[in-house]
């Protein structure tokens, strides 16, 4: 490990490391929030032993290669660096990597981030260590991808336009189950709501690949006018499009064909 916490330490050049932690924390927080005066900045920088300024500045170096921020005309900072173009194109093709490195790195440093300590906050699972260890890893990805798409959506259901933090779920569009793969992988989430996502779940409801709410003809004709109100009215409507991250059209394609009910 080649980082070095010490006062901080302007002009030095990125190591890999950094970026890593860097990149996890660009991917877990909206681009609108990444100011040097976010706690979430300030706890990196003094991981690192770099100003909030500094951190701040590299996270709108990866907003610059960032595509979907390009498409809304919301501009990263130049100047960037080869090795930050090299860990954009390594961890948006290797999502899970992403994850156990920047970890790893977080406890070489005796880091911690906050979502990870509420996944795993009062956790009575298995007694045996090996099971342990696998649930900890699990609750960890999940921690990141949740993250990952509510700050893509800005804490918002992308169907409904609910805003309680409390009731969103970052819902997988191919289960886990089925692609461990893309088990964190954030073109592979939508934010739903609880209700939402158990629906999606049941392939009740999906979305197209052109981001349109389809709802199953078993709900449309239920008869049922409280259906209809919370849940018919959404069909063939437009999702609220995520800022970064878009759900993946192959994705997207799978759901509609294998769970979604017609």
């Amino acid at each position: 490990m080649s980082v070095k916490k010490e006062p901080w330490r302007y002009g030095t050049l990125w190591t890999r490391e950094e970026l890593i932690l860097a990149f996890d924390l660009y991917c877990r927080i909206p681009f609108k929030k990444t100011k040097a005066d976010n706690p979430a900045v300030t706890e990196l920088a003094n991981l690192l032993g770099r100003s909030p300024g500094s951190i701040a500045r590299k996270l709108g170096n990866f907003g610059s290669f960032d595509p979907e921020l390009q498409k809304q005309q919301v501009a990263g900072l130049g100047h960037t660096g080869k090795l930050d173009k090299e860990i954009w194109d390594e961890f948006n093709s290797d999502w899970n990597k992403l994850v156990v490195e920047a970890q790893r790195l977080k406890l070489e440093l005796g880091g911690w981030h906050e979502s990870q300590e509420q996944a795993t906050k009062g956790f009575s699972g298995p007694e045996g260590v090996s099971e342990r260890e696998t649930m900890r890893k699990t609750r960890i990805h999940q921690a990141f991808f949740r993250d990952v798409i509510l700050s893509s959506y800005d804490g918002t259901c992308c169907i409904t336009g609910l805003r309680i933090r409390e009731c969103l779920v970052a819902s997988h569009i191919v289960p886990w189950s089925v692609s461990e793969e893309h088990r964190t992988n954030p073109h592979n989430g939508l934010c739903l709501s609880a209700t939402f996502d158990r629906l999606f779940d049941r392939g009740l409801i999906t979305v197209t690949s052109d981001l349109n709410v389809l709802v199953s003809e078993r709900l449309r004709k239920a008869g049922d006018k409280r259906i209809d109100e919370m849940i018919c009215r959404h069909h063939n409507g437009a999702i609220i499009r995520a800022r970064r991250f878009l759900p993946s059209p192959k994705h997207l394609e799978w759901h509609r064909k294998n769970v979604f009910v017609d």
